[in-house]
């Protein structure tokens, strides 16, 4: 099965200098500008043969989500992995998003507050992942019954990667599943 890209709120957060220096860490050659809007790029594959890619050069553009969706399928062609693999590689921000997983680790409270951060294991772009978020209040004590019980638990927020670690930020509608 071939799974596509189509969440264009994933793709609109993707930057075209994230793309270039993506393309130029694994081999990609720029060949020459297209109009004033975009480069062309090309690879020679083994065994494949030669790839092209219509990099946007800015977000700008009315046809920017369909030809950063062409770019994420020729690299996944490309590179023999999924749509989804090369997407995670550049998604670094995710607003409104919603998770479901186990949390796995509770760090210790904060002293001044009821709060505390917690680590919660759960599927996103196709791959297990752990994502750190602060609770507070009832949603910490929330968090601390679903991991003492092994609950499975829901919520929505901002996710964010930084230095490859997932955070979901402005967690919120933090509930324990029904099971």
């Amino acid at each position: 099965m071939k799974v596509t890209v189509q969440d264009a709120e994933i793709i609109k957060n993707i930057e075209p200098q994230q793309l270039r220096e993506y393309l130029q860490s694994h081999g990609w050659q720029e060949d020459r500008p297209f109009l004033d809007n975009a480069t062309i790029w090309h690879k020679q594959a083994a065994e494949k043969g030669e790839f092209e890619i219509l990099l946007p050069s800015t977000k700008d553009l009315g046809d920017y989500l369909p030809r950063v969706r062409e770019v994420i399928e020729t690299l996944a062609t490309s590179e023999n992995i999924s749509n989804i693999e090369i997407l995670s590689k550049f998604v670094n921000d995710y607003p409104n998003l919603k998770i479901q997983g186990f949390i796995t680790q509770l760090a210790t409270p904060n002293e001044d507050k009821l709060s505390g951060d917690v680590t919660i294991v759960c599927p996103v772009f196709d791959k297990l992942r752990k994502i750190t978020a602060e609770f507070i209040d009832h949603d910490y004590i929330l968090a601390i019954k679903a991991y003492q019980e092994r609950l499975p638990v829901r919520c929505t927020g901002d996710l964010v990667k930084e230095n490859n670690i997932f955070i979901l930020k402005n967690p919120r509608k933090f509930q324990i599943e029904n099971i």
